[in-house]
């Protein structure tokens, strides 16, 4: 693939950036403050890097205003200086072409619909009552069931398996494994035996959502399991069914919400985080990594659960102390020494 090259100028204009510095230095690529090179642009978000910034050797740095006061090279201004980097470098990831058309080796059923504009490729099995729209990309060896719906504009990059009752809107992005629409885990015991309890639902998936490699979001036993626009979720997932994820909510890899749960929006989920079924989060709440969610949070902010990282001899003491705890409270209640 041929390389592409931009000016400081041109980035700065097509992005609304400030100029500071030589608007003709080249832009061929992107790097880190420590590694980039002469022709390659960098970013300075965090304080804590700022000492790095003498010594770079990036061709350009996106930077704020503060930042670039006695900056004497060639720098973009930005409020936000990691957004504009994310902009930026989405100009040099190199996407392979995906011509119209469907491929030899799949397999779609008479009752399912492919606009003449998407891309099916090889290996692809699409099952009745299926529509597949106008420039979606479907990759090699996707499954896609009965009565799913794949956006435009949607892709699926290879090995995406849509069991059943998937709808999909338009620009959705999910990674290789990844599973929508399995039956969520709803049992009922009788006669000291289980019984499976029929998911009758689906899956609803918004504009713009990113689904990583591996995750699983099971469909709903009556009602959907529904993630609303522009939601971003990371590999090794689990959605169970009946879940609600809000909009603009970003959940970090091996984190898992309980069936029914209800996520509001602009949340962050920590890796390995859990949260468990029939609880309510409101919106603008951070959950940090490995933080278990026992009860419903009804105010915005930053929780966590847990104890930090220690020595092993002092975690088993901890660990005992925390026995009695509830023991030296009632004392404590009582007056008594």
């Amino acid at each position: 693939m041929a390389s592409v090259e931009y000016t400081a100028q041109a980035l700065a204009q097509r992005f609304g950036l400030r100029l500071h510095g030589d608007g003709a230095v080249p832009v061929d690529g992107v790097g880190t403050l420590a590694r980039a090179g002469a022709s390659q642009l960098a970013f300075l978000a965090n304080p804590k890097y700022r000492g790095q910034l003498a010594s770079s050797q990036a061709g350009v740095v996106v930077m704020r205003e503060d930042d670039a006061a006695d900056y004497d090279r060639t720098a973009l201004i930005a409020r936000d200086p990691y957004a504009a980097f994310a902009k930026i470098s989405a100009l040099f990831e190199p996407r392979p072409a995906r011509e119209a058309g469907v491929h030899p080796s799949a397999v779609i059923d008479s009752t399912a619909s492919v606009d003449a504009s998407a891309h099916i490729g090889p290996f692809v099995s699409i099952g009745a009552r299926s529509r597949v729209d106008a420039g979606a990309i479907v990759g090699p060896g996707c499954v896609i069931g009965e009565d799913c719906v794949v956006g435009a504009g949607t892709e699926l990059i290879a090995r995406v398996t849509l069991v059943a009752r998937v709808r999909l809107g338009q620009r959705v992005v999910i990674h290789p494994g990844a599973v929508l629409g399995a039956a969520g885990f709803g049992l009922a015991m009788e006669g000291g035996r289980w019984l499976n309890v029929p998911q009758l639902g689906g899956v609803v998936v918004g504009d713009d959502c990113e689904i990583g490699a591996n995750t699983c979001i099971d469909r709903g036993a009556i009602e959907d399991t529904v993630l609303e626009e522009d939601v971003r979720l990371d590999n090794q997932i689990q959605i169970g069914h009946n879940v609600f994820i809000g909009a603009h909510t970003a959940m970090a890899g091996c984190s898992a919400a309980a069936g029914s749960a209800r996520i509001g929006r602009y949340c962050l989920i920590g890796g390995g985080a859990g949260v468990l079924g029939h609880l309510e989060i409101c919106d603008k709440v951070i959950v940090t990594a490995m933080s278990l969610v026992t009860s419903s949070i009804r105010e915005p902010g930053e929780y966590s659960s847990g104890t930090p990282l220690m020595d092993n001899r002092s975690w088993r003491k901890n660990a005992a102390r925390f026995k009695q705890l509830d023991a030296l409270a009632r004392r404590v209640g009582r007056g008594t020494d």
